[in-house]
């Protein structure tokens, strides 16, 4: 199945909003972990090392259904992110599976 990756930019001076959603964003890629989706989360930091946006990497069988994700998570529904890049992604170097 082909994988998608969210690149996901923050608005600007949205940390307290990301702080204060983490928990059900966490709980959301839990579930996507569990499902065997996720393949990879984690945040973009800024030069004082501060969260300031997301890559997740998930894996689906269309681009919609990856949007769809993006879409679902709390971070995105509380209004978090300036913008949300879908993308098929190729993991060359070092995939899981290696």
């Amino acid at each position: 199945m082909p994988l998608f990756s969210f690149i996901c930019t923050d608005k600007p001076n949205s940390l307290e909003l990301r702080m204060a959603t983490r928990p059900p964003h966490v709980e959301h890629l839990t579930a996507l972990n569990d499902k065997g989706i996720l393949k990879m989360a984690g945040p973009f930091l800024d030069a004082d090392g501060k969260p300031n946006g997301s890559l997740v990497i998930v894996e689906t069988a269309t681009i919609e259904e990856a949007k769809a994700l993006a879409d679902a998570d709390p971070y995105a529904k509380a209004g978090l992110f300036e913008k949300v890049e879908v993308k098929p992604f190729n993991w060359v170097f070092n995939p899981p599976k290696a």
